[in-house]
């Protein structure tokens, strides 16, 4: 998760009407979310209602893995969709999953939690999803849940996601967006901007916790709306680019393939580099 550097909003109009800036920061980003990792997975399943678990859990059902697929989760926070896919790949048939996020505070989490659950897989590292540290065509399918709008360069992200797949592998991107239906979308307009910062400042402690849950709201308005992402992903070279509606409109799963023929034929020759020398393992 990422956060913006400023916010400039017209307070003359009710929350859902206001007109958004947000300019991000990478070194904002990166500071904020250390601020809020130690109570971010409660801070997610309780601002969410829980309902964030069987979204990732639809995610991985929708990539259909095979036991030695080989996975990469980006801005993967303290992992949780990392560790959903890593249940559905077997190491014993080649299957690997890893998750990298450049908040390092997220991924130590990320590896007490593993390590609490004595697994070895996911595999973590620190890593920028605008420059991912592995070679082109690595992995059969590369995801990111909640994460990919706040990338400095959407563009960038995308392009790098589509770098490390191997040409038929799948993208999948798991994201808020705002309700069409009049009634859901009033409900969480408001719930967004008006109850979700003070009790994400609550739970969390801090006024960092507030920063970030100010943020999310602002971030899912000016993220693209699915036909946009869609038409992103095909101008970025992805092929076969859908969605699916999730919760009334309050989430949408996007997948979206690289096309065969472009890119390295397959991964016998390129393995994912090793991670970052500093990254909790």
């Amino acid at each position: 998760m990422a956060a913006n550097k400023e916010i400039a909003q017209d307070t003359t109009k009710p929350p859902e009407r206001r007109a958004l800036r947000i300019e991000k920061d990478a070194a904002v980003i990166r500071s904020m979310f250390a601020a809020i990792s130690p109570r971010y997975d409660l801070l997610n399943h309780v601002l969410s209602l829980n309902i964030d678990r069987s979204w990732r859990r639809r995610t991985v059902r929708a990539l259909r893995l095979d036991p030695s697929s080989r996975v990469l989760d980006v801005c993967t926070g303290t992992a949780d969709l990392a560790f959903e896919l890593a249940e559905a790949v077997d190491p014993l048939q080649g299957g690997q999953v890893i998750g990298g996020d450049f908040t390092e505070e997220m991924i130590r989490i990320a590896a007490r939690k593993r390590g609490e659950r004595r697994l070895e897989s996911p595999g973590l590292c620190i890593a920028d999803t605008m420059h991912l540290p592995f070679a082109d065509g690595s992995f059969d399918a590369v995801t990111v849940a909640f994460g990919i709008r706040n990338v400095v360069s959407l563009e960038a992200g995308l392009e790098e996601m589509l770098r490390v797949l191997r040409p038929g592998g799948q993208a999948a991107i798991l994201e808020f967006t705002t309700p069409k239906l009049k009634v859901v979308r009033t409900l969480y307009q408001t719930y967004f901007h008006r109850v979700l910062p003070r009790v994400g400042a609550w739970l969390s402690g801090s006024s960092a916790g507030r920063s970030a849950y100010r943020y999310l709201p602002n971030s899912v308005s000016e993220f693209p709306k699915p036909d946009e992402l869609s038409t992103q992903l095909k101008g970025c070279g992805f092929v076969d680019a859908n969605y699916e509606s999730l919760t009334c409109g309050v989430a949408c799963l996007h997948l979206a393939t690289k096309p065969v023929g472009r890119g390295r034929p397959s991964l016998a020759s390129s393995g994912p580099r090793s991670a970052p020398e500093n990254a909790p393992r």
